[in-house]
């Protein structure tokens, strides 16, 4: 499937922005740093000095160094090697920001906005020949004022700790499994060793698939605990399958993001089968997923299927068995936005 069926045609600014950050062979994390560095940043000016975003983009870069090494597939970096003196006190703030400014962003500012090798909406122009800065565009700006803005810099963020476990855990793609605690709310994968290794919260990974919104009624959910519109994590296919031996209903393929008035409020979906329209949109979904490419396009690949027609056909097959468990199809009363 060609990568560029998940970009829209007339993709809306939320839908570039994320195709950014979900999509694409990263080969190093510098686009989730300058993802969250311009999420950050101070934009009261439109113009944003080189000097000025080289702070928020080496402290990002080396608090996830801190915690994984592994920031770039190649051997070496010498941009990185600056990042990881400074986390071992070897060199100076000052001196970490000047390398970062010479070096840090020497193919990511280019690279940024490109994604299945076409060029999206653009967030901001490259003006360091000029003046050693870039300039915000009016689409960063609308950006910032539609609701689902304040969900960005999880998703960044969630992503590139996904990314992070790709790289960095040597396991076989064949076996590789993101799994779920429903309990604590967290993505974790088990390493060679069987140790866990939780990798991001839930609601951040699952919230960029699904655009901000319910997947049912398609309003606008925050992923932010404590929101009047703060979603839930819900089991398409419902929890409650596990006592008839479904106990795949808790893998990352059946997770969806819900608003709390189609998880449980009055008419909910409950422990119900959600139609059959919804069986296309998780299709879909995970069909997305495995575009992300690694970990998620392993995980769905090893629980679904490695063809279209495998995971297809997979989900046929636990709809009907679900049917046959739960003869009770729900739907919500009302729709409050435009589908997936």
């Amino acid at each position: 499937m060609s990568k560029e069926l998940f970009v829209d045609k007339n993709p809306t600014l939320e839908t570039s922005w994320r195709s950014i950050i979900l999509l694409g062979r990263n080969v190093a994390s510098y686009k989730f740093a300058l993802a969250k560095s311009l999420l950050e940043i101070d934009t009261t000016s439109s113009e944003i000095e080189i000097q000025k975003l080289a702070v928020p983009f080496a402290r990002n870069i080396c608090e996830h160094l801190k915690e994984n090494e592994k920031q770039i597939t190649s051997t070496s970096s010498t941009f990185l090697e600056a990042c990881k003196r400074f986390n071992k006190s070897e060199i100076s703030k000052q001196e970490l920001e000047d390398t970062t400014v010479k070096m840090g962003f020497n193919n990511v500012i280019d690279a940024f906005h490109m994604v299945a090798r076409e060029e999206t909406a653009r967030f901001f122009a490259d003006n360091r020949s000029n003046n050693k800065s870039i300039i915000l565009t009016d689409d960063f700006y609308k950006l910032k004022e539609r609701d689902i803005y304040g969900n960005l810099k999880n998703e960044a963020e969630s992503r590139w700790n996904l990314w992070e476990t790709a790289i960095s855990l040597k396991i076989n793609p064949s076996l590789l499994q993101i799994k779920n605690d429903e309990e604590k709310g967290h993505l974790f994968v088990l390493d060679n060793n069987k140790k866990r290794q939780d990798v991001t919260s839930s609601r951040d990974a699952l919230s960029g698939y699904q655009k901000g919104k319910c997947f049912y009624c398609y309003k606008e959910i925050s992923i932010e605990q404590g929101n009047e519109n703060s979603c839930d994590v819900d089991h398409f296919f419902p929890h409650i399958l596990k006592d008839y031996g479904f106990f795949e209903v808790d893998q990352i393929w059946n997770l969806v993001l819900a608003c709390k008035d189609c998880n449980r409020g009055t008419g909910g979906k409950f422990e119900k089968i959600p139609d059959i329209k919804y069986l296309y949109a998780l299709n879909k979904r995970n069909n997305h997923y495995i575009e992300s490419h690694l970990p998620l396009r392993e995980t769905l690949i090893n629980q679904t299927g490695k063809g279209e027609d495998e995971r297809k056909n997979f989900l046929q097959k636990m709809f009907d068995n679900s049917i046959n468990h739960i003869p009770v199809k729900w739907k919500p009363n009302e729709l409050l936005g435009e589908p997936l």
